[in-house]
């Protein structure tokens, strides 16, 4: 059992000052310290989020404007899913926010249909018939459209957008302007050792021989995740039976053409061992190529990496000299501890585990974990069970997410080397396991002709659609025949094609009027 009055936060950078901010956010009057070291570099190659955060800054009360200007961020509206299908087959997007639901005369599975009934329908028409910011993002524009047409039809802004920024700057922020400021102790100092008990962490000794001890220690030192695993040693379960990529090279670029290139977007790249990043911040662009060593040596890497990024793929490519850059070699550990909480130690970030940088969930978990450890927090004495319940719900959240990363591999039609033939090899028991209530894969190919889809236009669809793996057949339509003639989904086809060529011009027309989002960060943030 554990009574919480003093959390000691060992470990600084993103997830530690996240960590300290929502604590002293939840618990202003619980003592809360973060130990940092003044001597961990931060590679800060630029941080893409997810939606969530915009929710997580209004909860500490944070806006835009205060926020966005301090750490060279910019706003994010999709992710960008480039040849990820088939070699330079194009691109897709995975929009934020919900779909529109007013389009749908026949219903939401109407997009699956019309694939069925038209096969060359292209892959990413799919995000545009549905999600009303598709234009803007097409066209770099920005527009928080409140209570316009746009919202009329779901692009809800605060619920639709996320964040580029550097986050070395993303922690000095929340330390310096949000932590300090609402009394969170900081003390600067290497950890020279961690003293244990039958209770976990007994105390911390400093490198000057102070020591420190605490209620509950809050595990933010990285991938060396030194609390959790290296003193109390909770075994690590690898996800690379799954997840291959375990490497990544990283580098920043200076704008050459910033109005054009600072893009509402993260664009993801396949190449021939992974991936590419591109990030537009502010005031640069950070880019970087996540592989895995099985396939290719990181001297082939930095290669290949360098040969992108002087390519036409590279759409922000220009006359910038790749040679001069600085490169990062960064190793991953992918996976998670068997548990993230241990008697009075939890593990938060890249301590906890990682999955890998692709959908941008790197701070998505840092935030879940959290949110699950402040529930249980909130209660006077904290028992077993609150901190079994914790791990459980977080490690089923983790998995969920992992498999949908691994969806992105699975799903894809590249057989030009043997990484991509190696992927469409693996187990997928995992995913395909279990009932419907427990597994997205599974609601997802169970959608009926009749009924509604699950979670319709998120997630799970919009990856799906985009890699061409429809969970309508030309069998199902006829199967369920007896409910609805197929005869009449072909005339309703047709309203619904002119509801969504009336979307579509809707949608054009506002984005063609709209600031790009270089003109509004210019004049809304950073004027």
């Amino acid at each position: 059992m554990l009574k919480v009055e003093h959390i000691l936060v060992v470990g600084g950078g993103s997830a530690g000052w996240m960590s300290a901010a929502t604590f002293c956010r939840s618990f202003p009057n619980k003592k809360i310290t973060v130990i940092e070291s003044p001597n961990v570099p931060t590679v800060s190659v630029g941080e893409s989020t997810l939606a969530y955060i915009k929710t997580w800054l209004h909860f500490l009360g944070v806006s835009d404007e205060e926020f966005m200007s301090e750490v060279d961020a910019s706003y994010k509206l999709s992710i960008k899913f480039t040849d990820f299908y088939k070699k330079d087959y194009g691109s897709f997007h995975y929009p934020f926010g919900e779909p529109s639901r007013k389009i749908c005369p026949i219903g939401p599975e109407a997009w699956y249909i019309k694939k069925v009934l038209h096969p060359d329908t292209p892959l990413d028409d799919y995000s545009r018939c549905y999600f009303p910011q598709m234009a803007l993002i097409e066209k770099n524009k920005l527009n928080k459209d409140p209570k316009g047409l746009l919202f009329e039809h779901g692009y809800h802004f605060e619920h639709a957008v996320a964040f580029h920024f550097d986050a070395a700057k993303f922690g000095l922020f929340l330390r310096e302007k949000y932590c300090k400021p609402r009394g969170v102790k900081h003390i600067s100092a290497e950890v020279k050792s961690v003293i244990t008990d039958n209770d976990g962490v007994k105390e911390i000794i400093l490198d000057d021989g102070t020591s420190i001890s605490a209620d509950l220690y809050v595990d933010c030192t990285g991938w060396k995740s030194l609390l959790l695993g290296e003193s109390l040693k909770e075994p690590f379960i690898s996800y690379s039976d799954r997840l291959v990529n375990n490497k990544a090279w990283a580098t920043k670029i200076p704008y050459i053409d910033k109005e054009k290139e600072v893009e509402p977007y993260t664009n993801c790249t396949a190449i021939n061992n992974g991936w590419v990043w591109n990030i537009p911040l502010w005031s640069r662009i950070g880019t970087g190529y996540v592989y895995s060593d099985k396939y290719i040596s990181k001297e082939d890497a930095l290669i290949e990496f360098k040969q992108y990024l002087k390519s036409d793929k590279m759409t922000i490519k220009a006359d910038r000299n790749v040679e001069e850059f600085e490169f990062n070699d960064i190793t991953m550990r992918v996976g998670i501890h068997e548990r993230i909480w241990v008697k009075n130690v939890i593990a938060i970030g890249l301590a906890a585990g990682f999955i890998e940088p692709l959908e941008s969930n790197g701070l998505f978990t840092v935030n879940d974990f959290l949110s699950r450890a402040c529930q249980v927090l909130d209660r006077e004495i904290v028992s077993q069970m609150d901190i079994d319940l914790v791990n459980n719900l977080c490690k089923k959240g983790f998995d969920a997410f992992a498999n949908f990363i691994y969806i992105h591999y699975l799903l894809s039609q590249r057989t030009d080397t043997e990484y991509w033939r190696d992927l469409k090899k693996r187990s997928v028991t995992h995913l395909i396991d279990g009932n419907e209530n427990e597994n997205m894969f599974a609601k997802y190919m169970n959608t009926k002709v009749i009924g509604g889809s699950y979670e319709f236009g998120t997630g799970i669809h919009c990856i799906s659609m985009g890699l061409n793996y429809n969970p309508m057949t030309i069998n199902k339509l006829k199967s369920e025949e007896h409910l609805l003639r197929l005869s009449n989904y072909k005339r309703g086809l047709e309203l619904q094609e002119k509801a969504w060529d009336e979307f579509k011009q809707m949608s054009n027309y506002i984005a063609d009027n709209s600031p790009t989002l270089y003109e509004y960060l210019k004049e809304n943030i950073y004027s």
